[in-house]
């Protein structure tokens, strides 16, 4: 992977284990996928930590061909108002609903880590 500017900012801080958002200093606005500034009036951003809260917004489940598991890709409305495409684990693909209450973790098992969603209630 190659990563410059934002992105090499958004992926060191994940491989720290920590999961970053930009805000708009000018007037709060949070944005993703990283950029080097805000889309719409170029104002200056800043990183702030992720709550890492969100509802999942739309699901769909990606079947494999026998032995490997589906999985589902999910776009997630994060608390602080981007949206993100994802996937929700810890739960069956097909479990997995729209309106759904996540929360963020980081998942390093990978090449590279990746921002998951689990159920932020009991299934």
């Amino acid at each position: 992977m190659s990563e410059t500017g934002p992105d090499k900012a958004f992926f060191d801080y994940l491989r720290q284990g920590r999961f970053m958002l930009q805000r708009a200093v000018s007037d709060g606005r949070y944005v993703f996928y990283p950029r080097a500034v805000a889309p719409g009036d170029g104002a200056a951003l800043e990183w702030i930590e992720a709550s890492g809260l969100g509802r999942v917004y739309s699901t769909t489940v990606v079947r494999k061909k026998p032995p490997e598991p589906s999985y589902n890709v999910a776009l997630i409305d994060l608390a602080e108002g981007p949206r993100m495409m994802s996937r929700v684990e810890g739960i069956a693909p097909e479990a997995v609903a729209i309106g759904m209450a996540v929360k963020a973790r980081i998942d390093a098992s990978g090449e590279e880590p990746v921002v998951v969603f689990t159920p932020a209630e009991a299934p």
